[in-house]
């Protein structure tokens, strides 16, 4: 079946004053449902994918056909990331993680404040359009920071992720214009830790996640 635009789980105002309702609106009606559009049209005449998930169809990139392997790539990661951005945020002032994830990030990072720090630092410094990921290594189990350019997924490299900050511009510039660095130390009021410590919960059961 073609790929479908989830429902946003909560108003689109309900992320304020950190994120603005316009920008919610137009970030997952018109933006994110483009990906999933371009991504239904590359794959219409590939129905060997018809019954992949797109974690299934981004793990296995490579077996795409060249032909639409950049677009399947750039929409397809485009619709894992923005699927994966709407889970993990309400409004959720000054709260912090606790339990495990809390010790894992404890011990990955020194402390949470470190964490924000480090996260905050590759999404300022990351060029251009992109994300910042917090993963899992599923070499060594740490807990790692990054950022991908454009709608690179984690799922390319195996490295299941935790949490996902959008640092395109139609993420944050109605409400913050170019001060990325303001929009991402407010994000941090907006972050689900529960549903981020669940995610760490799946992954550590060896269960598969987007």
């Amino acid at each position: 079946m073609p790929y479908q635009l989830p429902p946003l789980p909560y108003a689109y105002d309900a992320l304020e004053p950190y994120i603005d309702a316009q920008t919610m609106q137009l970030h997952h009606d018109k933006h994110h449902q483009a990906y999933i559009t371009n991504l239904n049209a590359a794959l219409k005449d590939y129905p060997q994918f018809d019954n992949l998930t797109i974690e299934e169809l981004l793990r296995h990139i490579n077996d795409v056909p060249e032909q639409i392997r950049t677009t399947v790539r750039n929409q397809g990661g485009g619709h894992a990331n923005h699927q994966l951005f709407w889970k993990i945020l309400r409004r959720n002032e000054g709260a912090q993680p606790t339990g495990a994830l809390a010790a894992a990030i404890q011990d990955n990072f020194g402390s949470f404040e470190q964490f924000q720090a480090t996260f905050e630092e590759a999404g300022t410094k990351h060029f251009g359009s992109g994300w910042v990921f917090l993963v899992v290594n599923p070499a060594n189990g740490k807990l790692e920071v990054f950022s991908r350019p454009n709608q690179d997924s984690v799922l390319f490299e195996g490295k299941p992720a935790l949490l996902a900050n959008d640092v395109w511009e139609h993420a944050y510039y109605l409400k913050y214009q170019n001060r990325r660095a303001e929009y991402l130390h407010s994000w941090w009021n907006v972050v689900d830790w529960d549903v981020v410590a669940h995610r760490l919960e799946g992954i550590k059961a060896g269960k598969s996640q987007l």
